[in-house]
């Protein structure tokens, strides 16, 4: 077995401080920094010849720099002689971009898959990606997580019993995302009509299942970009009684209008894990963030053990309380 190293860029460096906590490791010495010009050097800094690097950096804002500096520390363990390279990509920018919806378009999501192949990495490792067949567009092993489990165990912890509860989807597409809440949760089901007008304009127009009134809703979404969408849906919601709305996300990208859509909608708690750090201006009361560091860094763990990553959950569920 070699010997197991974790770098961190600089896109979320205390979510990987927390992944070596778990894993009891020092993370390795790496420097990351700019030239004058903007353009991104890395220097490893000890010995990584035949070792088993993990190098956490999620592609998140700024998505270009954040994106060539993973590419820039792949290619350094690359040339240093890694035994084997680990892209730990906890939110996978692009990744929207999975298709062509109209002519003369790119696929960008593929284009990231191949240059991040073309560095070097031998395995990526990534959260909730936006759509799992981008799980296709790798030749080489991907293993998609999941943030539920910590999303999950929260939301047990704050002690609403099943039959006051509603999960909602809020659009079509997050229909299989709801329904795994409902099993891992109880409480009913109901889902949202969402009609898109542009890339950042959303019309909620109907509600099909519940009952909602009288009744706590959950709203799951893989990521709070602008807000539209989720601050739209927790309106229908609030208008059809639910008494506490509470939305729940595995990526805050929270682009403007996003903090203030939130600000002025009628959500109690945005619980966010930290697969992306929150900015100073993103400090609302409301907004609750859980680390994903105990969900990574057993499957960090179990990778470097060849062991089953999809028999990881009960292995840290007594841990992740530990990261409310």
């Amino acid at each position: 077995m070699q010997p197991l190293k974790i770098f961190s860029g600089s896109a979320n460096r205390p979510l990987c401080e927390k992944i070596c906590d778990y894993l009891e490791l020092p993370m390795g010495q790496m420097s990351v920094e700019r030239f004058p010009d903007g353009e991104s050097f890395c220097r490893i800094e000890e010995d990584v010849r035949g070792k088993d690097v993990f190098i956490v950096q999620p592609t998140c804002r700024p998505v270009n720099d954040s994106l060539i500096e993973l590419l820039v520390m792949i290619d350094s363990c690359r040339r240093a002689s890694a035994s084997r390279i680990n892209a730990v990509i906890p939110y996978f920018g692009y990744a929207r971009q999975d298709r062509k919806d109209e002519g003369r378009t790119p696929i960008t999501a593929k284009l990231c898959a191949n240059l991040l192949e073309c560095a070097g990495a031998d395995r990526v490792v990534a959260v909730d990606l936006h759509s799992a067949q981008i799980q296709g567009f790798f030749d080489i092993p991907l293993d998609h997580l999941s943030a539920s489990p910590v999303i999950d165990e929260y939301i047990r912890s704050l002690g609403y019993a099943p039959d006051k509860c509603v999960i909602v989807s809020p659009d079509a597409g997050s229909i299989k995302r709801a329904t795994k809440h409902v099993e891992a949760l109880g409480g009913a089901l109901a889902i949202i009509d969402k009609r898109r007008h542009s890339g950042s304009e959303v019309e909620q127009a109907h509600i099909i299942g519940g009952p909602i009134e009288g009744r706590v809703a959950f709203l799951f979404d893989d990521m709070i970009s602008t807000g539209g969408s989720i601050c739209g849906a927790a309106r229908v919601v609030k208008k059809m009684g639910a008494t506490r709305i509470i939305v729940a996300a595995s990526h805050g990208v929270l682009c403007d209008p996003a903090i203030e859509r939130l600000k002025e909608s009628p959500i109690d708690e945005v619980v966010l894990s930290d697969t992306i750090p929150l900015l100073p201006e993103h400090n609302l009361p409301q907004i609750k963030q859980l680390s994903v560091a105990p969900v990574l860094g057993e499957a960090i763990k179990r990778i470097h053990n060849n062991e089953s990553i999809s028999q990881m959950f009960e292995a840290i569920k007594f841990r992740i309380g530990q990261y409310f």
